[in-house]
């Protein structure tokens, strides 16, 4: 064959690890928050560099998995909405709560931060996909974007 037609096949394959029936659910903030500080965001470097991670729900609000999206420095983090929504439709996820953390400790939202929460959300309502929360997680606590009415 010429290589000029030659093109590569993508194939997209999903093997989930966990029975749909035994699947966590997320059905708050308060939820979210622990499943991403107990299981995610390793407790050694919460407070040492950001990092982002996507939690990945079907239509019951129940855990699909997650996805670590960036790693940064110590206060700052780059995130591509392309590479978010990529993971959103691998794992064929209906919602996503976007997360990252704040190695200062506190988890006001940064004006960096608003302007991602709402790119992401058009992005998102644009693909049907639904962005059900944007968690600032500390060491202490955690700041919920849908809790505080903003989403």
């Amino acid at each position: 064959m010429n290589e000029i037609y030659q093109v590569s096949e993508l194939k997209a394959v999903y093997k989930p690890k966990v029975k749909a029936s035994d699947r966590y659910s997320i059905n708050s903030a308060l939820d979210a928050y622990n499943v991403l500080k107990s299981q995610i965001y390793n407790e050694d470097t919460i407070e040492y560099k950001e990092c982002v991670y996507l939690l990945l729900l079907n239509t019951r609000h129940k855990l699909l998995g997650f996805s670590k999206i960036s790693e940064g420095g110590m206060d700052n983090c780059m995130v591509d909405i392309r590479i978010v929504l990529q993971s959103a439709l691998l794992a064929n996820a209906s919602s996503i709560i976007l997360s990252h953390n704040h190695p200062s400790g506190l988890t006001k939202p940064s004006s960096c931060d608003d302007k991602l929460t709402e790119g992401l959300k058009s992005a998102c309502d644009t693909l049907n996909i639904k962005l059900t929360d944007h968690i600032i997680v500390s060491d202490s606590g955690y700041y919920s974007y849908l809790d505080e009415g903003r989403l």
